[in-house]
């Protein structure tokens, strides 16, 4: 009995390890793949708030990551600027909340009140949704009509309309016209 009980222990671990050590829980395979996508959030009111799309998402269940082709961002909040934000590529946090950047990353500020529209470009870009925060720590340049401003690290919060770059900041003004 017990070296039948012994055997039966030694059996169930060898399954376990066996188990860890599968070669398809090591790899970084795609569990899904969703082509040409859109992802709409609304306000409480029924507004759309977010809308997040992209030519093609994959999910990896080994570290439960998502990866995007040509990700497109748009947010319209009430009384805030529009804007738009286009990359090559991008990552999601698992909650989708936070959205990273990456390679020849455009935002767009659409006019707003009595300010114009505005362009960032950039090599990176950290997206927070629920708080209109952009964010990156590579070099950013901001154009709009008459100014342009180029530094490295940036904050950038819709809600407010308030830009902060960090350093090696340079910039550009054209007198206005009489």
């Amino acid at each position: 009995m017990l070296s039948l009980a012994l055997l039966t222990l030694w059996l169930e671990h060898q399954v376990h390890l066996e188990d860890a050590q599968h070669p398809s829980l090591r790899r970084h395979d795609p569990d899904y793949i969703v082509n040409n996508f859109t992802s709409t959030t609304y306000t409480g009111e029924g507004d759309v708030e977010a809308v997040f799309s992209a030519a093609q998402m994959l999910h990896y269940p080994d570290d439960d990551s998502t990866e995007v082709t040509a990700p497109r961002v748009l947010q319209s909040k009430p009384a805030q600027a529009r804007f738009t934000v286009r990359a090559d590529r991008g990552t999601l946090s698992r909650e989708g909340d936070e959205i990273f950047l990456y390679d020849n990353v455009v935002l767009v500020r659409e006019a707003y009140e009595a300010q114009p529209e505005a362009r960032m470009t950039t090599s990176f870009l950290h997206i927070v949704r629920d708080r209109s925060l952009a964010l990156t720590d590579r070099e950013v340049l901001f154009e709009e009509p008459g100014r342009a401003l180029k530094g490295i690290g940036m904050e950038y919060h819709n809600a407010t309309r308030e830009l902060f770059l960090r350093r090696e900041v340079r910039g550009q003004f054209e007198p206005k016209k009489p």
